[in-house]
Formats: structure tokens, C-alpha cells, sequence
């Protein structure tokens, strides 16, 4: 059964979280050869449960003609979350489903049992070129919802709620969870906020956390203080939160320009985790398993377009 991901927030703030790490994201290419920016996983930072991955991908200014993707390729136990600031991407799948991600559109994809998909750029912005950028974040799901037959849910940028601070310093888009008063549309297995938070110089919010979920921020534009003691965390940066119930997010009133935040936390699985490459189980057999199915052809494979 699907969890509403709404959260209460509580009418004072006991614990503010505070920043207990700053991770630089290395660069990495993925697909046909895209470039990323990935915060984790890394050596050091396998996972920040439930969240398998985070990838921030570009932002690249493609020739006409250059634009690259990530050609046909399986999930299977885990869900990734797409979200496109600018660019068009085009996806197909092995359960014969398609659609169009344009700047603000949200895609969440629960892989479950397995599915093979493409992430291509669209055809008439590949000629073009232009400008790609958005992110994609994998979320773990428990034991029980990994055979899940896979769907989506997919959401234009008109209907990701939005709102803004009473001083304007300060937008939310809120993909799941909740900020500033406004919920998401989109239903999580696995309870999460994801916000992507927008601050003009001087702007502040205290965002409401429930105190049982990991928390972290990834600034990718400017430069931000982020918790308790106003750590400084700077574009491509992951400030990973410390236990609490709220963390602030802020701008100096005279900070040279505005600040990107994602603002990612989630309620732990605390299941073992065996991973390889696309596959995330909680057993090796089990990865095993999704090779074989795979390779044999058992999680299908994306038809031919028709004319």
C-alpha cells in the first residue's frame, strides 16, 4: 500500500538539525556519455538510507546534433525520481509506455520487479541543441515492494506545487512532502520530502523535519548556510543534517545573488542493501537473480517506434 507523503508539522521546533558533513560531488559521465555531478554514492558515502543515489546532470550547453542520454537499460528494486530544469527528454520502456519530459516536469518511476527503459534527449531539441540540466535520485524501496509491478507517476511543472515566503525571498517546489503550506501530488512507498527550495539574498525559511528521517541538502547554484550554526555549503555541495526536527536554510541580505537548494530526507528502510549497478536488492542471490532475468530477456524490452 502506498504512504501519503503529507507531513504535520509541529507547532514549535525543538531540535534544529545541524550540518554533521559537507560533501563535494565528483563528476562522473553516465549513459552514452553524459557528464553528472554525483554527492554519492561514493567510497565514503555508500548511501544515506532510503536514498541510493543523487546525480545532478549537467548543466551542458549541447551543440546541434551532440546531445547525449542514457540508451536502454534495466532497474529493478528501487524507484528513481526525474526532475528536468531545462531540456527535453524523451522516455520508452519495456511495459510499451513513453512521454515527454519538459523544464519543471517531475517523473517518478517505481522500477519494482524490473523494467528496461531509455532516457533520450528529444528528437527536435537534439537537433536544436540547448541547454540540459535536472537531477535524478534513486530511493530504495523495502523488501516487501521490490516485486511491485513497475508504473509511473509523472507530473508537469504546472502541477508541482509551488509557494513562496510572505517577503518573496524565498519558492519552494514541492515534489514530495510538504513546504510553506503546500503538499505534493505524487504518492511515495517509502516516506520522503523532496523540495527544491529557491532563495533571494536576505531570504530564510525553517523547514520542518520529521525528527525519525535522514536528512541532507545539495546546493546547486550559489551559495547557502544551511542549519543550526549557518554552515556554509557552496554550489555542488551536500551538507549532510544531523538529527532534529527542522533545518534552516538562509542567505546573507548582502550575498552577491540567490541560491538552488534540493532539500532530500526520508524515513530510514534499515534493510541490508546488496547493489550492482542498476539493480538494488537486499540479498547477493538476489542480485544474481536480476542479472540472469535480465540477461534472459525476462524483464522485456522496449518495442520498436512505430511510424
Amino acid at each position: 500500500m502506498e504512504t501519503s507523503t503529507a507531513i504535520i508539522v509541529p507547532p514549535t521546533f525543538r531540535e534544529p538539525r545541524r550540518v554533521e558533513r559537507v560533501v563535494t560531488a565528483f563528476g562522473t559521465l553516465e549513459g552514452a556519455g553524459f557528464p553528472v555531478r554525483r554527492p554519492f554514492p561514493t567510497q565514503r558515502v555508500l548511501q544515506m538510507d532510503p536514498f541510493l543515489l543523487l546525480d545532478h546532470l549537467g548543466p551542458v550547453d549541447w551543440a546541434p546534433g551532440q546531445a547525449l542520454g542514457a540508451p536502454d537499460h534495466p532497474h529493478r528494486g528501487f524507484e528513481t525520481v526525474t526532475y528536468v530544469l531545462a531540456g527535453k527528454l524523451k522516455h520508452r520502456d519495456s511495459t510499451g509506455g513513453g512521454g515527454l519530459l519538459d523544464a519543471g516536469d517531475v517523473q517518478w518511476m517505481t522500477a519494482g520487479g524490473g523494467i528496461v527503459h531509455s532516457e533520450l534527449p528529444e528528437e527536435e531539441y537534439r537537433k536544436a541543441g540547448g541547454v540540459m540540466h535536472g537531477f535524478q535520485v534513486w530511493v530504495n524501496l523495502p523488501a516487501k515492494d521490490k516485486w511491485l509491478r513497475p508504473k509511473y507517476q509523472e507530473r508537469n511543472a504546472r502541477e508541482i506545487p509551488a509557494a513562496g515566503s510572505e517577503d518573496g525571498k524565498v519558492i519552494a517546489r514541492v515534489i514530495a512532502g510538504e513546504a510553506l503550506g503546500k503538499s505534493a501530488a505524487v504518492a511515495t512507498h517509502t516516506p520522503i520530502q523532496y523540495i527544491h527550495f529557491s532563495l533571494r539574498p536576505g531570504g530564510s525559511v525553517d523547514q520542518p523535519i520529521p525528527s525519525h528521517h535522514e536528512g541532507m541538502a545539495y546546493v546547486f547554484a550559489g551559495e547557502a548556510r544551511i542549519g543550526r550554526e549557518g554552515t556554509v555549503v557552496r554550489e555542488g555541495q551536500l551538507a549532510k543534517l544531523s538529527e532534529g526536527d527542522a533545518v534552516r536554510l538562509s542567505i546573507p541580505p548582502d550575498a552577491p545573488g540567490g541560491a538552488e537548494i534540493l532539500l532530500l530526507n526520508g524515513e530510514p528502510i534499515g534493510e541490508p542493501i546488496a547493489r550492482y549497478g542498476p539493480f538494488v536488492m537486499n540479498t547477493e542471490q538476489e542480485i544474481h537473480q536480476a542479472m540472469a532475468d535480465y540477461r534472459s530477456g525476462k524483464m522485456g524490452s522496449i518495442p520498436p517506434e512505430t511510424a
